[in-house]
């Protein structure tokens, strides 16, 4: 048992100063007071004055085994390791396969996933990379879906990019189809991540399925919607009309200076365009390459995603943009955790996952991260290492 004495809460709502009760991987009770005499004498107890307890971190969009290799094996990058998730606040991940689906492959990620499970986070998978149709573990989407417990959806699929496998309307088609029924078969969200390139009209593929198929924007989550400002007028239109929207917290400042919008600005912007906190979110593509390329396609540098750009962009989003601190937060917990049905996460209650991130007040850094009730990080310290870290 854990004890939170004394903390600022934000389940992401503000509820003031509470005390905060962990059993197991649960969260038991929030009281004003709870007295650590009238429990077990093991109960661990942290004292939380003058910080912030905010619901652990969801990052729906990382490359849990590594990715690129746009330039060569030798650029491939490498696993990522459970302190740079927790250090950053992450508790829950959702891993996928990038532009390279094979050597990078669905059993690999499958086992990465249950790797980071086991080690004390929660960790899901997307089926599936660039390609269409994908490569799925099994012989389909729908039975990914049903029979493998990490799989929520399928991703992330590339389109508008020349790196994509340039698929066809009525291909994509049927894998959101194929995406939907295994999602309701299975009781799983069966949400299409999109991987959104620099060329204009990805969205409107998006749009013209679900108009054809009768099949609502909520099953698509196109991550990557802040890529350039052409791209990020077309997603502003996308989100009015209903699409959910998702920024890609990692860049390099070459990438800014070419035109991509900043997280935290696109975040205030598509807020002052009237699209709600419900359907934004930030992701992070964490240990996916960060590649640029040359006019003619060929590769001139090469970067790294991190986790701890999640936290900063929330922090950019207040301090450089103007937003609410409750509704920034919003866009890496109960956002995530609504659009993909991932029970439990996202908030803090009664009965919700004891994944908690307990930080300084303004700054943010993270102090204290509790994941499935174990503490991962103390005094800004990772206390828990994954199996093979130094």
């Amino acid at each position: 048992m854990i004890l939170l004495k004394n903390v600022e809460l934000y389940t992401p709502r503000p509820l003031g100063l509470k005390d905060v009760l962990v059993a197991g991987e649960q969260i038991v009770a929030i009281q004003e007071r709870i007295d650590p005499g009238t429990l077990l004498p093991e109960v661990q107890v942290i004292q939380g004055q003058g910080r912030w307890l905010l619901p652990g971190f969801i990052d729906t969009h990382l490359h849990l085994t590594g990715g690129g290799g746009e330039g060569g094996p030798h650029t491939r990058t490498p696993e990522i390791m459970l302190s740079d998730l927790t250090m950053a606040g992450v508790t829950t991940v959702v891993g996928c396969l990038g532009t390279d689906g094979f050597t990078r492959t669905m059993g690999n990620l499958l086992a990465k996933a249950q790797a980071l499970t086991h080690e004390g986070i929660t960790a899901f998978a997307w089926t599936g990379s660039y390609q269409v149709p994908p490569r799925t573990l099994m012989d389909s989407i729908e039975e990914d879906l049903l029979y493998l417990a990490p799989v929520i959806g399928v991703g992330e699929i590339a389109l508008a990019d020349h790196r994509s496998s340039q698929p066809s309307l009525e291909a994509l088609k049927k894998l959101t189809a194929s995406a939907r029924v295994g999602g309701m078969l299975s009781g799983k969200a069966g949400v299409v991540n999109i991987h959104l390139g620099d060329t204009p009209g990805g969205l409107e593929m998006l749009q013209q399925v679900a108009r054809d198929a009768a099949i609502p924007l909520s099953q698509f989550l196109p991550t990557h919607q802040n890529r350039s400002e052409q791209v990020f007028e077309e997603a502003l239109t996308y989100g009015k009309s209903g699409g959910w929207m998702d920024f890609t917290t990692s860049t390099v400042p070459q990438f800014l200076e070419a035109g991509e919008v900043a997280a935290h600005e696109a975040l205030a912007k598509a807020l002052d365009a009237g699209i709600p906190i419900e359907r934004l979110s930030f992701s992070s593509d964490a240990q996916g390459s960060l590649p640029a390329f040359d006019h003619q396609g060929n590769l001139t540098g090469l970067a790294v995603g991190k986790a701890s750009s999640l936290l900063q962009s929330v922090q950019d989003a207040v301090t450089a943009a103007g937003v609410s601190f409750p509704t920034a937060l919003q866009a890496i917990t109960s956002t995530p955790a609504s659009h993909l049905k991932l029970a439990g996460k996202g908030r803090i209650g009664v009965g919700m996952a004891a994944d908690l991130v307990l930080v300084e007040p303004g700054s943010l850094l993270v102090d204290t991260v509790i994941a499935r009730g174990q503490v991962m990080v103390a005094e800004g310290k990772p206390v828990k290492r994954g199996t093979f870290e130094d």
